[in-house]
């Protein structure tokens, strides 16, 4: 089965309800009733209620397949409202403030998820990252247990001239710009866990520098070393290796000639990067020139499931996110 397809039949045995922030973007509509029609969960268009209406029936919605929440009229902002002022007060929200603040459309999706009104939220589409980004941090916060919160791309190798197929995770490609060692293992133990709960099967992670098994010495290198120690530490079970340059992770040949001694043998499937440059350009390298294609920026590290899209992304983007983002929900597992 390939990847997307084992991710969506993952998220019609387990559907749950996602609130799409931009829910007057056409793209958005139609992602949602592709949602809705697939089986992968129950969906909540935030907006203007006339121009959601108006492009739902210009998608060809029918009556009642997805919600509409206006938070100009929604029977749920003033809960929202009061929920945000209660959280954000200390940081001299005020209650004038918090109510603009839920009539942002971003703002009022992730508070719906906060309030548990719904069981993840996707954006970006319209709203930049750092205003996504912003959104899920501020309300939704961090997982109890995570150091970070960070991102990675679902970077899937299906096309015939991919040598190698499947599903990898390269992170942090979207959020972190330049983590130390402690930030980078945190990155490497929950992309693992993304990893696994994505694509079902164990994780293996490559730490990528410049340099393979000290072939090099340098700070940078240093900082890779001891991020692959930090994360062995906090994941003693966790299949992993660093540092590694990308072909001694990915190849098996090479990592034979390179680094014989190594756990992954040539064959890790996540890629933690060392700085955001590395990550962003290593991504688009491979989603321009190799064909692979790129899901995300994924969020991870949140005390609940808020996701990100890219301002030029396809109604297949958005059908594809929910869902992911329904399969974060879910915990990665089926209800039956």
């Amino acid at each position: 089965m390939k990847p997307l397809d084992r991710i969506l039949e993952t998220a019609k045995s387990a559907p749950r309800h996602i609130v799409l922030a931009e829910g007057e973007d056409p793209r958005i509509v139609e992602g949602a009733l592709r949602a809705v029609r697939a089986g992968i969960g129950e969906i909540t268009l935030v907006g203007r209620r006339s121009v959601v209406q108006e492009r739902l029936e210009a998608a060809g919605g029918k009556p009642g397949e997805v919600r509409i929440e206006d938070p100009a009229s929604s029977a749920l902002t003033e809960r929202l409202v009061n929920a945000y002022h209660e959280l954000r007060r200390s940081k001299g929200i005020d209650e004038v403030a918090a109510a603009a603040a839920v009539h942002s459309p971003p703002v009022f999706a992730a508070m719906m998820v906060r309030e548990d009104a719904a069981d993840g939220t996707v954006g970006g589409a319209v709203a930049t990252t750092a205003d996504t980004v912003r959104a899920a941090l501020q309300t939704i916060g961090r997982a109890p247990d995570v150091g970070l919160v960070s991102s990675f791309f679902l970077m899937m190798l299906c096309a015939p001239h991919h040598a190698k197929k499947g599903a990898f995770v390269f992170a942090d490609c979207g959020l972190v710009v330049d983590p130390d060692a402690a930030g980078l293992a945190d990155i490497a133990v929950t992309s693992a866990r993304s990893f696994e709960a994505l694509a079902g099967k164990p994780a293996k992670v490559a730490m990528l520098s410049f340099s393979t098994a000290g072939s090099a010495a340098h700070e940078r290198v240093s900082k890779v070393v001891e991020a692959t120690r930090l994360a062995h530490a906090a994941a003693p079970g966790l299949v992993i290796d660093g540092e590694l340059q990308f072909d001694s992770a990915f190849v098996e040949a090479v990592s034979a000639a390179k680094a014989p001694n190594s756990a992954l043998n040539g064959e890790a499937n996540v890629f933690v990067f060392p700085n955001l440059d590395a990550a962003n350009i290593g991504y688009k390298i491979a989603q321009r020139i190799g064909g692979a294609t790129a899901i995300g920026p994924i969020l991870q590290g949140l005390a609940k499931p808020a996701n990100d899209l890219s301002r030029g992304c396809s109604v297949d983007d958005v059908f594809h996110m929910i869902a992911v983002t329904v399969v974060q929900a879910s915990g990665g597992k089926s209800s039956g």
